[in-house]
């Protein structure tokens, strides 16, 4: 059987980290003094094991909200005698200064800072001290790095206090004194959006030894300086710079550059036109080119051939057959070409294996991938892009669609634009259509960041999403890995009085699937976070506007089902005037059939509990019941329902009955009436997980109309559904008990009749299992 997509599993590696980072102290640490978290002192750990223990522990911080960060976690790699890192990527405003100041003793080669926003000029201190090992620094969208706090000088003293670390980095108070002098081994850099008051000139003077550089939103004042490494120089990345001929002019001196990109964000902020001369040049000067990234340019016309004469043959890379006139005279096909937002990705014939673009699915899912890390106004516009495609045509590369959508919402959690059009693409890339080709841990990946989403935005567009995306998944099996976590995330969204009607329907819906047959420790574990409560409270707002629809129906069935052979949820639903609420709703919606069985369903939960029933024992509750036994409503589902509470009650024995109106002996005919107008064959809009609360009634004498009800439920069950009901009741040993009732001389005549009619369904079905009326069974609702 071949595995399905995403279906790779972890490495032993990478389980054994989260392991051990989500156990700290029983594995590689004790707790110290003033429970400071501290190595314990026969371990050491190889740069392999600490590169990974840092980078998968930033990971799980920023997508796992069950796993709990360490004040003092960065403080364990303080001593490279028992820990050496050597390649660390952290990001977001969770790195503090504090934290860099921890590992500064170590030899790092790599250092990827991203989006550090809580990061001051004291780190740049730390930076000093990686200068003489450091061979690839990544400073992006660290805005603050450059400034001191509360106008501290950079060598500042080391026992900052820890007030001040809290306090953002005052913009006001620039750091002059650092520059990148002593960084001799450093090869890779990357200062994307480094604040304009930085002089990027000065600032780089003093390395010689750049291979790649990356001044992604950058004012550069002058460029001439870039010349420096012009003979060393095979990256340069001037996204969202603005050209100019000079600019360009130094750029076509740069003759050993391999990628090359001088993108723009958007047509509509680009100055600078881009022309066949200026492509041809580009071509024609740097030889070594394979990447290349022309996005957001304006494009003139005379870039590329007549559509009459590209349009001719099979779409081709090879660079004479090219759409685009200065490509033609490229020695080979470039590896990758950014054409995202210009008009060149449309053409037949592009002379690069990878292309990004608008025009198809493969041009959208490269610009994701390229885009997402650094550029995600890119990555946002082309995940709506896909979107599209998902929704109206077709997706052909759904496990690759899918992981770049779920990378995206990984990285860029705090992202709103991300998280809104990246949930509303999962939707439709985990829809029915696609499911069967996708593993469950690909699927669990998409459950994570959906609730990653829900936790981190209360906005409305985010919201419905990802409400809409967990209706595709199959409840509550699917989703239960997470089963604490999306019922608290639900139970808030529905927490405000005025929720968005759309979002209110699909929250309780997906609450009253997520209590449909689980086991009871679930209920009452969902019970005790106030599911109770907050159903009532949407009943409430229901009865005050009037209104019956789906979130008031949705709402009484998610009783039924959370109060299913758990009295605690059943205490919590008479505790919260759950009672008072079911005779508004039987007088303010007397129509509704499908209310009324819900609520019965559920009083018939509360029935059960033995505690419980002399809060029903009430001459307004007694009426209502006996006169819901009439009832029509819902084929026989409200009147069996009504009639079932009875019978718990009645069970209880006349020494409990303290009324005289209605007398129990006259609601005792009026059951036995209803029940002899029943149709043993009815179809039946209901779900059996147990037969105990129905067994019991079965072996007495005291209520023969509750062992008459008791028993004609056996024998509508075991008739219309035999392959279901027979074995349940067998394995929960009903037979004996059915036996009991023919011994009994207090049974009726016609309870006796029925009881040897379920033996004799039972023993039929034993004797030929493969019975299945037909193949008529079919699966429905949750007993409540």
């Amino acid at each position: 059987m071949a595995a399905k997509a995403g279906d790779n599993p972890d490495s032993l590696m990478t389980l054994a980290t989260i392991f051990c980072l989500r156990n700290l102290r029983k594995t590689m640490c004790y707790q110290g003094f003033r429970n400071k978290l501290c190595l314990r002192s026969d371990i050491f750990l190889p740069s392999e094991i600490c590169d990974k223990l840092v980078n998968t522990y930033m990971e799980l911080v920023h997508t796992d909200s069950n796993f709990e960060p360490e004040e003092s976690f960065f403080q364990l790699f303080s001593d490279p005698c028992s820990t050496r890192l050597t390649r660390v990527q952290l990001r977001e405003d969770f790195v503090r200064d504090r934290d860099l100041e921890a590992i500064q003793k170590q030899d790092l080669i790599e250092l990827h800072l991203t989006y550090c926003n809580s990061l001051s000029s004291r780190s740049l201190k730390s930076l000093i001290s990686f200068r003489e090992t450091l061979v690839s620094l990544c400073l992006f969208g660290c805005n603050h790095i450059f400034y001191r706090k509360g106008g501290a000088p950079l060598a500042c003293n080391e026992d900052t206090e820890d007030e001040e670390e809290e306090s953002p980095a005052s913009r006001q108070a620039l750091e002059t004194d650092f520059n990148f002098q002593g960084f001799n081994r450093l090869r890779l850099l990357n200062l994307g959006g480094l604040p304009d008051e930085v002089d990027a000139e000065t600032l780089l003077k003093p390395l010689k030894s750049l291979t790649s550089l990356d001044l992604s939103n950058v004012q550069l004042l002058g460029t001439a300086f870039l010349t420096q490494w012009k003979d060393r120089l095979a990256s340069l990345v001037l996204y969202n710079v603005d050209l100019s001929e000079e600019l360009v002019s130094t750029i076509m001196e740069m003759v050993n550059l391999r990628h090359l990109d001088i993108s723009r964000e958007s047509r509509r902020t680009s100055k600078f036109k881009m022309s066949r001369k200026i492509l041809t040049a580009i071509v024609q000067r740097l030889v070594n080119l394979v990447s290349l990234d022309i996005s957001g340019h304006i494009m003139l016309d005379n870039c590329t051939v007549p559509h009459i004469e590209e349009a001719m043959g099979r779409p081709s890379i090879e660079p004479c057959k090219s759409s685009i006139y200065p490509f033609q005279e490229l020695k080979r096909p470039l590896q990758f070409l950014g054409l995202y937002d210009t008009t060149l990705c449309n053409v037949t014939h592009i002379p690069a294996y990878k292309v990004t673009g608008s025009k198809n699915e493969e041009q959208v899912l490269n610009a994701i991938e390229a885009y997402t890390e650094f550029r995600p106004e890119l990555a946002h516009r082309a995940i709506n892009q896909l979107f599209d495609i998902a929704r109206i045509q077709h997706c052909s590369q759904l496990l690759r669609a899918l992981q770049l959508v779920i990378a995206a919402l990984k990285c860029h959690k705090y992202d709103k634009s991300i998280q809104v059009t990246g949930s509303a693409a999962l939707f439709y890339l985990t829809n029915t259509e696609y499911r069967s080709d996708q593993s469950v841990r690909l699927r669990r990946e998409v459950i994570q960041v959906v609730l990653n989403g829900m936790e981190q935005y209360q906005e409305v567009t985010v919201q419905r999403n990802c409400c809409l995306t967990l209706c595709n998944f199959s409840i509550p099996e699917e989703l239960e890995f997470q089963y604490s976590r999306v019922n608290q995330l639900l139970l808030k969204i529905l927490e405000p009085a005025r929720q968005d009607e759309s979002i209110q329907r699909i929250a309780v819906h997906l609450c009253n699937a997520l209590v449909c047959q689980v086991d009871n420790h679930h209920k009452e574990a969902v019970g005790k976070m106030g599911f109770v409560k907050t159903m009532l409270n949407l009943i409430q707002k229901k009865l005050q506007d009037r209104t019956c629809d789906q979130v008031m129906e949705f709402s009484w069935s998610a009783l039924w089902n959370i109060t299913d052979e758990t009295p605690d949820n059943c205490q919590m639903f008479l505790n919260c005037r759950g009672m008072s609420l079911f005779l508004e709703c039987l007088q303010e919606f007397p129509d509704k059939q499908e209310l009324h069985r819900n609520m019965l369903g559920l009083l018939g939960n509360v029935a059960e509990v033995k505690a419980l029933r002399p809060q029903l024992l009430t001459p307004q509750f007694i009426t209502v019941f006996s006169n819901l036994l009439d009832s029509k409503a819902d084929g026989i589902e409200v009147s069996y329902n009504a009639c079932g509470v009875l019978s718990h009650i009645m069970f209880d024995g006349p020494a409990v009955w303290s009324m005289e109106d209605p007398r129990r002996d006259s609601v005792m005919d009026k059951m036995m009436d209803a029940i002899q107008s029943w149709d043993v064959s009815s179809r039946r809009n209901i779900n059996y997980r147990s037969f105990e609360p129905i067994l019991r009634l079965l072996p007495q004498s005291i209520a023969p109309v509750s062992q008459h009800w008791a028993t004609w439920a056996l024998y509508n069950l075991v008739s219309v559904y035999p392959s279901k009901y027979c074995p349940l009741l067998i394995k929960e040993g009903g037979i004996s008990l059915l036996e009991k009732v023919l011994e009994l001389e207090s049974s009726h005549p016609e309870t006796k009749d029925m009881a040897s009619k379920v033996m004799e369904a039972c023993e039929t079905f034993k004797e030929d299992p493969m019975e299945s009326n037909n193949g008529q069974e079919v699966n429905f609702g949750q007993r409540g």
